[in-house]
């Protein structure tokens, strides 16, 4: 099963190790699914059964067939939107395997050679490499959508592009995974808090406060519900807390990070061009740690690790953890200047020191991801790389 944001390219992705396809949101398909959902089944294997949360039922169906087949590599789902659970359905476990699919990262936009994330992992050494983007390079990548339909786009056309997007999610889309009543300005407004927020362990109650100019008294519970709802929609993801065991008597924080699922689109909702970024860093800064996020959450995909966050009372904090299945883990922290660096290797190794490594082991490497900066080692281990040099 392939899930992911709408229009993130899932369907070619599918289509390329399929054999045989049906394509689920044809109308004249939907209406064969209500006389003989089994015939949706007929064709050589991998059959691709595209935006299958359509028609939920067949979920049932397929694992049935699974079951009979006794094969693996029978069926491809891709969906843009997880169905309700009901009752009915089958949780999958053993016969599903689930793949995220994500917009492009930069290193799939702007192929280049760098400083390859399984050579970080085996411990391997960097090296240096003076090459930089400018300021105003980062800011139109940072612009530039992951969307594979819109890369060839003008930049006004892709924001024409992206707030269309944005609207077809707050007027159509959340109402196709939730019976909720709703006013698509309150989903869209919402959409614009998790942008702002980004960067920060963020609360209901904050996306509340943000909301409430057009939605006065808007509850908690209603923005928990609303942001589940975007969740199922792939349109944001969330960035876990994590958890190690602490030397110091220092309590962990446990906020979650939310970001949306491609920083261009954050832009769009900020209402950020070009020149209003130029001008304001901080922004900038947001949007590049989360543009960081989502590539390394990419990257890591290859690996089955997650991408988690780390906040502890006293103030020590990773912006980014890589988690392995086996428990390895590795420290990053993201500054969009290369002026930052050295600062930003002092709250890596702060934020490393109060963590029980006995308990969860050495981190396999530190890590400073920038937007400006050159690649290099450290004095101390830690390794300096720019985003568009970090790749697979």
């Amino acid at each position: 099963m392939i899930e992911g944001p709408r229009a993130c390219g899932k369907t070619m992705t599918g289509l390329h190790a399929a054999a045989s396809f049906a394509l689920l949101d044809d109308p004249a398909v939907r209406q064969l699914i209500e006389i003989a959902p089994q015939a949706m089944l007929d064709g050589d294997a991998p059959r691709l059964l595209d935006e299958w949360q359509v028609a939920p039922q067949l979920w049932n169906v397929v694992r049935r067939a699974v079951d009979r087949r006794g094969t693996p590599g029978q069926f491809i789902l891709t969906g843009s939107s997880v169905p309700a659970d009901d009752a009915t359905r089958h949780s999958g476990a053993g016969r599903f395997l689930r793949l995220r699919q994500r917009t492009m990262a930069w290193h799939e936009r702007h192929p280049s050679d760098g400083v390859s994330l399984a050579g970080l992992i085996s411990g391997d050494s960097v090296d240096p490499s003076s090459e930089a983007l400018s300021y105003a390079d980062v800011i139109d990548r940072l612009l530039e959508p992951g969307f594979p339909g819109m890369l060839q786009l003008s930049a006004s056309r892709r924001t024409a592009a992206l707030s269309a997007y944005l609207t077809e999610v707050s007027r159509t889309d959340i109402g196709l995974v939730g019976e909720v009543r709703h006013d698509p300005a309150v989903i869209r407004r919402l959409i614009t808090a998790v942008a702002r927020n980004s960067a920060s362990p963020v609360t209901y109650a904050t996306l509340a406060d943000d909301t409430s100019a057009i939605a006065p008294g808007i509850k908690d519970t209603t923005i928990a519900s609303y942001v589940a709802l975007l969740e199922r929609l792939f349109v944001i993801e969330r960035q876990a807390v994590w958890t190690p065991r602490l030397r110091s008597r220092a309590r962990l924080r446990s906020r979650d990070k939310l970001h949306l699922a491609e920083p261009a689109l954050a832009a769009t909702a900020l209402g950020a061009s070009a020149t209003h970024l130029a001008r304001d860093p901080e922004t900038a800064g947001l949007l590049f740690e989360s543009a960081v996020f989502h590539d390394l959450s990419v990257l890591a995909t290859e690996f089955g690790g997650e991408i988690r966050h780390y906040r502890d009372s006293n103030g020590r904090e990773l912006d980014a953890v890589l988690v392995l299945p086996d428990g390895r883990w590795a420290a990053i922290e993201v500054k969009l200047g290369s002026g930052q660096i050295p600062a930003a290797a002092r709250s890596v190794a702060a934020a490393v020191a109060d963590i029980d490594t006995v308990a969860v082991g050495d981190p396999l490497f530190r890590l400073i991801v920038t937007g400006t900066g050159p690649t290099l080692a450290l004095d101390d281990g830690t390794i300096t790389v720019p985003l568009h040099r970090l790749v697979p």
